[in-house]
């Protein structure tokens, strides 16, 4: 996948979850009032961070098997005993994920516009190593949020404009 794809992939994905919110605000409050303890959710997305962890595991650790065995337990044994606002957990561990990939794919285009990319990827591990010591703060942060009806609209609206921009690096000086 080419830095310009994953742009696209990104910026789709803001655009349709944002302006499904801009929407449809009363369904998606309520979807994002369920989602911090959807252990329903949480089993794949942590399986999921963990399988990818595992595979970047896999390629670049001398003392892999070891480590391979640790934390498949600990990704696998967070499903089993740890229910507990388990989606929050998983959703931490696709976006430190998800972070690393984009740096990976930015770090050497000569565009200095893979800086909003690269920060943008820092916000999402700022917030999964918040959210995974804390989940509730990802709860508190949904509630406030959907306290008042602008709120949500508003940061929906930003989540829109914000994909837009994306979509337009990934068209033009990214490429």
């Amino acid at each position: 996948m080419t830095l310009s794809q994953l742009c696209l992939l990104l910026a789709t994905a803001m655009i349709v979850s944002h302006g499904l919110a801009l929407l449809k605000p009363e369904s998606v409050g309520a979807w994002l009032r369920a989602f911090p303890r959807n252990a329903a959710l949480g089993v794949p997305l942590m399986l999921l961070g963990t399988a990818w962890f595992e595979w970047n595991l896999w390629h670049i650790a001398p003392w892999k098997n070891l480590m391979l065995a640790g934390f498949a337990l600990v990704g696998i044994g967070s499903c089993i005993w740890v229910k507990d606002y388990l989606s929050v957990r998983g959703l931490s561990v696709v976006m430190l994920m998800v972070a690393w990939y984009v740096c990976e794919k930015a770090r050497w285009h000569e565009s200095l516009w893979r800086d909003a990319l690269i920060g943008w990827a820092y916000v999402w591990v700022f917030l999964a190593l918040w959210w995974s010591m804390s989940p509730w703060r990802m709860r508190d942060g949904i509630q406030w949020c959907l306290a008042r009806p602008g709120r949500l609209r508003a940061a929906a609206a930003a989540g829109v404009a914000w994909g837009c921009f994306v979509a337009g690096l990934g068209l033009t000086v990214l490429r």
